[in-house]
């Protein structure tokens, strides 16, 4: 379907990027072949790392001309496999591009190139003062890039939204070669069709953001964390849209089945939370501003209505550092549990009073094929991401037909509750056969028909959200 890449390719893309940014040897390969999903493998015949927007339109132009599949890859953090080259071709690596081009301080906004990694540029904003909320768990290592491709969100989400609610504008080379800016650098606008939002969370599938213009806001100076613990995992799902009814919004809150605490704390050997026995899930509450008796009085208030539930002793954060190891637990678990055991990760959303039962239905659906989950996660926004454990499963059972059914129902019974498939890792390659459970065939077609539009080769991230 597509061209191989040949020697005669490989001297115009080196002439294009230069002869120092294009590798086609064994370990190159296989390093940027995979990405975090699970354990998949595919060889892209090229890696290109390109510097500037100029060298990737030239790309563009000569696979869109050769019919050429083209990847796109910023970190390679990605779960959904967004960045795996399923048709080889080229991967398009945007790692040389990581510089902050400005932080406006005047009008609170800073433009960044994709590969800037988001702590890195959390950190470069904080020291003016400024926030930039969307802090995915990989935030130490992914690129904002990725980010955009996948409207990442993290624990700050339920407050301040998601990267989709910052992103004011972005420069773009389409897969036919052109760069467009998608809008402006304003805080509205309504000219025209919103091509910035198409954009975000696109997976790499319609252009490539070569530059990134996002919004600001004033660093928050104070924050105040607390860990419940719940003796009932369906209580602690319910003490999530109780907290926002009561009129709070805190700042974070995560919820963390037993398994998933109990597994971090020997994977990163911490000793901060003491699992009681009959714990069954521990709620991480955090509030932010700038006035800490306020913030103080929040917090009780929140730890006096959760005594309506069966709950154990609170655990008040008294430091930065207990702060910062409590957190380090709570990103830590993914990892933690893909070393514990073979297992696969569903990312769902749901109305978050709908929490309890997407709770209860996912482990009836675990109890019907016999594997066990654990489930932790953004759960003031509802989005909860469930770990499915392998087990006493069959290598059959697990790879075909059987464990597709049981994350079907798992996407069923979602959608029942007014949710969906994803809510911050895509769908990319291992989710789209999953997409007619949520979107009609219209809608479904309508989305294909704008792929069409920008990529009418079908050249750049093939094979990614839709069959």
């Amino acid at each position: 379907m597509y061209t191989k890449i040949n020697a005669a390719l490989i001297t115009e893309i080196k002439k294009i990027a230069g002869e120092n940014f294009v590798f086609y040897d064994v370990e190159n390969l296989n390093t940027y072949g995979h990405d975090e999903t699970e354990l998949l493998l595919y060889l892209p015949e090229l890696v290109v790392k390109p510097g500037t927007a100029e060298e990737i339109s030239a790309i563009m132009k000569l696979a869109n001309e050769q019919e050429i599949a083209v990847t796109p890859r910023g970190a390679g953090t990605g779960l959904s496999g967004g960045a795996l080259p399923v048709h080889a071709g080229i991967v398009l690596s945007m790692e040389r591009f990581k510089n902050i081009i400005e932080i406006d301080e005047r009008n609170l906004q800073a433009t960044v190139e994709p590969g800037v990694i988001n702590e890195a540029f959390q950190n470069a904003v904080k020291e003016r003062g400024l926030f930039y909320p969307p802090d995915p768990a990989s935030k130490g290592s992914c690129f904002l890039g990725g980010n955009v491709a996948e409207s990442s969100g993290g624990p700050k989400c339920v407050k301040y939204g998601t990267t989709k609610d910052y992103i004011l504008n972005l420069e773009v080379v389409l897969p036919t070669g052109e760069i467009i800016l998608t809008g402006a650098n304003t805080l509205k606008n309504s000219t025209g069709y919103n091509l910035t939002q198409l954009m975000v969370g696109s997976e790499g599938t319609l252009g490539i953001v070569t530059k990134i213009m996002v919004k600001l806001l004033p660093y928050p100076k104070h924050d105040l964390l607390m860990l419940i613990p719940f003796y009932s995992l369906d209580e602690a799902c319910a003490a999530v849209s109780e907290v926002f009814r009561a009129g709070f919004t805190p700042s974070a809150m995560e919820l963390m089945e037993r398994d998933a605490l109990d597994w971090v704390s020997k994977y990163v050997q911490s000793t901060v939370v003491k699992l009681e026995d009959g714990i069954e899930a521990h709620l991480l509450v955090e509030v932010d501003g700038n006035d800490p008796e306020v913030l103080m009085k929040e917090m009780e208030a929140m730890a006096e209505l959760m005594t309506k539930y069966k709950i154990a002793d609170v655990l008040f954060a008294e430091s930065a550092a207990q702060k910062q190891e409590l957190w380090r637990l709570r990103r830590g678990i993914n990892e933690a549990v893909k070393n514990n055991a073979i297992s696969k990760e569903q990312d769902t959303v749901v109305p978050r009073a709908e929490l309890p039962k997407l709770v209860k239905g996912v482990k009836q659906v675990g109890e019907k094929y016999k594997f066990k989950t654990v489930c932790y996660g953004h759960a003031g926004d509802g989005n909860l991401h469930i770990r499915l454990i392998k087990g006493d499963l069959t290598d059959e059972q697990w790879e075909g037909d059987y464990i597709k059914k049981a994350i079907a129902e798992i996407f069923t019974i979602c959608k029942q509750l007014g949710g969906t498939i994803s809510g911050e890792h895509g769908i990319g390659l291992v989710q789209q056969e999953y997409m007619n459970i949520v979107f009609s065939e219209k809608a479904l077609q309508l989305q294909r028909e704008i792929k069409k539009v920008f990529d009418p080769k079908n050249i750049l991230n093939p094979g990614k959200m839709f069959n």
